[in-house]
């Protein structure tokens, strides 16, 4: 090839070292021309500006190749397809992908080929190693219609997010039921579920998998975690006694490591895979929402007369892929959105809401099995001198660490609650009005003994004064029984603060009994922060 190309780049991305290799094992002679900042019309005024007589014309070049990164923006593809048309005009576009390494191009996602021939580019280059071939068709035909068949290990091209335009119709009612069970799914496991359940319908497999990337250590060293697993028949509702155990002990549906190499790799960003692997055909396709690859979908095929699955068929796994993670991804932020709902912003302890669900919860189970249930009223002693002495900063801050010897003090199945300002209460299941007291007592001391550095390296004493009471010897609702220890918090105030008091027995009632439910449920509406 005696002709040249221009190779377009962007201000700041160096031009890949395979693609220049590339081009130079080919003998093809390559100008780099960095994309200008200015306005097209402005660089040609100038360009023509500068020509004078003398100047020898330049052929034009044989194409202007443009390298296209994972994640790239569509303004700085329009921009390199205007620059390319108003500086070399008549010249053919070629769009050479640039693949990045590993974890590199985990949370990136290339635009599929469809689409940037429909931006203007005429051809497109999935490797480097193609561009010789693909230039040599261009130069002897002036088009660039190369097949170049790819291997069955091959990453296939992903992207696309409409449904295949050969399919059934049966097959369509089954896509789209797909799709609509997976909306307000509001959690991770029930969304791959459904969505396994949908696809065993479409494409026939021996084992479907969901792996997600776990969150532990970050990208680098994150592993894909299977979070739903489904074998052809089998009831979505009807679980074995092992899988129950995995659920109630949070174990994985397949053990670490139990993914596929075809998984791993299109989990790396390699596209969709589709080989076989120990005598089984295996395709992988990457859940990819917005620019992030968020895990696999991976199928399986196995024995003696299985066979590899067909293009129509990854096809279609390619278009429900889209749906399916955005559903994964919603159900993140459906749970995240609720967590947030009955968090405190500040101490990031529960708040008045979560306070309200979970006393009812509690105490509809004490009533069934007939426990008690403890309520510990907690407000801080002259909290109102820290912020006029320090600042409202300060105050916060010994909020927060107040939260923090509270949380240390009590049992995982224990529930604390900011209630509103310096006020903290602490519902403590399965527990009477003795151990109650003692667990107060430990926490009020704990509190006098700790040193509060506001944030400052301040060296600030604190003390609590606490209520306590207890359901059903105090309280018949937990309404009542709130209010119970908030009055006994009062009485430990008026007390000289810094103490513990417990609030008065219940004095028998001679009112007409009322369903459990029902009392349960209209004092519960009243149970708001004072």
């Amino acid at each position: 090839m005696s002709s040249h190309v221009i190779l377009l780049t962007d201000a700041h991305e160096a031009p890949a070292y395979e693609l220049i290799e590339a081009l130079r094992a080919a003998g093809v002679k390559t100008l780099i021309e960095g994309l200008r900042e200015v306005e097209v019309e402005v660089a040609l005024a100038q360009q023509k500006k500068n020509q004078t007589s003398d100047d020898f014309e330049i052929p034009p070049p044989l194409a202007v190749l443009y390298e296209v990164v994972p994640g790239a923006d569509m303004v700085e593809l329009h921009t390199a397809i205007d620059h390319a048309r108003a500086f070399w005009p008549g010249a053919p576009l070629v769009a050479c992908r640039r693949h990045t390494n590993g974890y590199q191009s985990l949370n990136l996602r290339s635009l599929d080929s469809p689409t940037l021939k429909r931006l203007g580019f005429l051809a497109v280059a999935d490797k480097s190693a193609q561009l010789p071939a693909l230039l040599r068709e261009i130069e002897a035909n002036g088009t660039a219609d190369i097949g170049i068949e790819e291997p069955e290990d091959t990453p296939a091209e992903t992207g696309s997010s409409s449904l295949p335009p050969k399919i059934k119709a049966s097959q369509l009612r089954a896509a789209f039921d797909l799709v609509a069970s997976l909306h307000f799914i509001g959690d991770q496991n029930g969304a791959a579920n459904s969505a396994l359940a949908g696809l065993e319908r479409l494409v026939r497999a021996d084992r479907w998998a969901i792996y997600l990337f776990s969150e532990a250590k970050g990208v680098e060293t994150s592993r894909l975690e299977a979070v739903a697993v489904r074998k052809p028949g089998q009831p979505s509702s009807v679980k074995t006694e092992e899988e129950w155990r995995r659920r109630l002990t949070g174990e994985s549906d397949l053990p670490l490591g139990s993914e596929t190499r075809s998984a791993k790799r299109a989990a790396a960003g390699m596209g969709i895979v589709k080989k076989k692997e120990r005598g089984q055909f295996v395709v992988a396709v990457p859940l990819i929402c917005g620019e992030r690859i968020l895990g696999v979908l991976e199928g399986i095929r196995e024995g003696s007369g299985s066979r590899a699955f067909k293009k129509p068929e990854v096809a279609l796994l390619d278009s429900l892929s889209l749906p399916i993670a955005s559903a994964l991804a919603n159900a993140v932020r459906i749970a995240e959105a609720e967590r947030l709902s009955q968090t405190d912003d500040l101490t990031k302890l529960h708040n008045a809401r979560y306070l309200r669900q979970f006393l009812l919860n509690e105490i509809r189970r004490a009533r069934r099995y007939g426990t008690s249930v403890a309520a510990l009223f907690i407000d801080l002693d002259d909290f109102k001198h820290v912020n006029d002495e320090h600042g409202h900063l300060v105050g916060s801050h010994v909020l927060m660490e107040m939260a923090a010897v509270i949380l240390s003090s009590i049992r995982d199945t224990d529930a604390v609650a900011r209630y509103g300002g310096d006020e903290f209460v602490i519902v403590l299941p399965d527990t009477g009005t003795e151990l109650a007291g003692q667990v107060a007592e430990r926490i009020r001391q704990k509190i006098l003994r700790h040193t509060f550095t506001g944030g400052r390296r301040l060296q600030l004493s604190m003390t609590a004064s606490f209520g306590v009471a207890a359901f059903p010897k105090h309280a018949s609702s937990p309404q009542q029984l709130i209010a119970c220890a908030d009055t006994a918090m009062y009485e430990a105030k008026a007390a000289n603060k810094n103490c513990v008091r417990f609030a008065a027995d219940l004095a028998p009632s001679r009112e007409p009994m009322v369903p459990d439910f029902l009392t349960v449920e209209s004092d519960i509406e009243n149970l708001t922060p004072v």
